[in-house]
């Protein structure tokens, strides 16, 4: 990973004195530069060629910009990008097809040194996704045949694929596998959901409506849009004077229902 080892870098830009300068950085913080490009069709082809890390990248070329280029290699398919200008007004824009960060000539030592660190947390994070979603569908793959899913609740998700029996999660720069049956509840915090174990706590990058979908519901049940909970878990149903519901769990957590879900909830439980 690459707090583990020197990034792979590509200096893009036309000024000869620029990118030398940006190398000589490079150089300091013991990273390797892979390659230089001063326009930005040759910066296209050593994308593709070098397969860098990161590029450093001037946004004021001639022919190609900086922008042109991302646009030609698409946002999703570029590396983690800094861009480099002269002008504060391309950082908007700069942010928009995607950077990581943006330096504005003349920058000095530190500012580059903030861009740089803030990449290389950037591409941190990118790897350890890469290396949890491999280590997901190897756990996926590994899974015994399953029967067809039934109106009980089986093993079987809608689309036909195996309900999720081991989850992994990036614990301080490794990644763990948390058995679903651990699981008490998972809460929605933004784009990541929060796996409550017991009295510890896993953040994962995961849609709510994805988790759903794959956990089986014969074991966990939707409570909220922001909160699926273990059905075992639950020790009772809550009515407040005002009419909304909650869930208190047997370790005495209490999660708030929605009202759209508390007849499917009801159901589940019995009541």
């Amino acid at each position: 990973m690459p707090g583990d080892r020197p990034l792979r870098v590509l200096v893009v830009d036309d000024e000869p004195l620029a990118r030398q300068r940006v190398e000589d950085m490079l150089r300091d913080s013991g990273d390797t530069v892979v390659g230089t490009a001063d326009t930005g069709a040759r910066a296209v082809d050593a994308i593709h060629t070098l397969h860098p890390d990161l590029v450093f990248l001037d946004v004021q070329m001639p022919g190609k910009t900086g922008l042109d280029v991302v646009r030609e290699i698409g946002a999703d398919a570029m590396p983690a990008t800094i861009f480099v200008t002269a002008y504060d007004r391309h950082a908007i824009e700069a942010f928009e097809v995607a950077a990581v960060d943006y330096l504005v000539k003349p920058f000095d030592d530190e500012r580059f040194e903030q861009a740089l660190a803030r990449a290389r947390r950037r591409i941190e994070l990118e790897e350890v996704e890469r290396l949890r979603g491999r280590l997901l569908s190897i756990l996926q793959g590994e899974a015994p045949p399953a029967a067809p899913r039934t109106d009980e609740g089986g093993t079987r998700d809608a689309g036909g694929g195996e309900f999720l029996q081991r989850i992994p999660v990036e614990s301080r720069g490794k990644v763990r596998v948390i058995p679903v049956e651990e699981i008490d509840y998972i809460i929605a915090s933004g784009p990541y959901a929060e796996l409550q174990v017991g009295d510890r706590k896993h953040i994962i990058r995961e849609a709510m409506q994805t988790l759903e979908d794959r956990l089986d519901p014969a074991r966990f049940i939707r409570i909220h849009r922001s909160a699926i909970v273990a059905i075992d878990r639950i020790d009772s149903l809550l009515r407040s004077p005002g009419g909304d519901y909650e869930v208190q769990l047997k370790n005495g957590v209490k999660l708030r229902v929605s009202r759209s879900r508390r007849e499917e909830l009801e159901r589940r439980l019995g009541v």
